[in-house]
């Protein structure tokens, strides 16, 4: 629900970040998966370089608008289904879930460490004491899969761009900087979800304030209106004789 960036012409892909201040509310590795494959797109996936240090560009333009991101890592598209052979070597057994057959990695030190973990996220801990692989920002752990984090869609070219970036998109020079717009998923949606169940109750407070008014309007008719025969009561219907005309 946030904004697709977009770089380039419609050659190139483009991406969405999925960023959630409110823990509650970030997935699990199968639900951010199932969440940008509705969306048209599908779970990150990182083919060389030059677009790891453009999601970089991104995540560090996203801290830099001023919106409060802070620790919360990033699911991407890498795992492992559990289906390989045990003689594989570990890193090995991760393949990307779009697809991509992308050899790219960028693992932190001593990662992937298999066992029980078996989806990866991009580290964003930007607060956390660097360790032995320096600081946790922007390099790659598997974790279980039922962890709850943010994650990043990817779309294929051709994509109309919401969000055009300043730069384009060139996978030949890795140290290029992109200027990018991102924004926090979830605040339009929610604001439908809270506007649009109260309608209805909108509409019967005015159904039940245009009644009464009516009501009260009619009440006050039946006030001021008088039948001809309760105009002539207090007229008496036997003429008195006026005592000036007596003889």
């Amino acid at each position: 629900s946030g904004q697709k960036v977009c770089y380039g012409d419609f050659k190139n892909s483009c991406y969405k970040i999925a960023y959630f201040q409110d823990l509650s509310r970030r997935v699990g590795f199968q639900e951010a998966r199932q969440a940008c494959e509705i969306d048209g797109g599908a779970l990150l996936s990182l083919e060389s370089e030059a677009e790891q240090q453009l999601i970089e560009n991104m995540l560090q333009n996203l801290t830099k608008s001023g919106s409060g991101i802070s620790d919360g890592d990033f699911w991407i598209g890498l795992w492992r289904s559990g289906d390989e052979l045990a003689t594989t070597a570990c890193p090995d057994l991760y393949k990307w879930a779009d697809g991509s057959i992308s050899s790219f990695r960028n693992w932190y030190t001593d990662e992937p460490s298999c066992g029980s973990e078996a989806c990866v996220v991009m580290y964003h801990q930007p607060t956390a004491n660097p360790g032995l692989g320096g600081p946790y920002l922007y390099q790659w752990n598997d974790d279980r899969c039922n962890m709850k984090h943010n994650f990043i869609c990817k779309y294929g070219p051709g994509v109309f761009p919401t969000v055009p970036a300043a730069n384009p998109y060139d996978a030949n020079k890795p140290e290029d900087h992109y200027h990018v717009i991102a924004t926090e998923t979830g605040i339009i949606p929610n604001l439908i979800y809270v506007v649009i169940p109260t309608i209805p109750l909108l509409l019967l407070i005015l159904v039940a304030f245009g009644t009464c008014c009516f009501q009260m309007l009619h009440k006050s008719k039946g006030r001021t209106k008088t039948s001809p025969n309760q105009s002539t009561l207090w007229i008496s219907k036997t003429p008195r004789k006026d005592s000036s005309m007596e003889v």
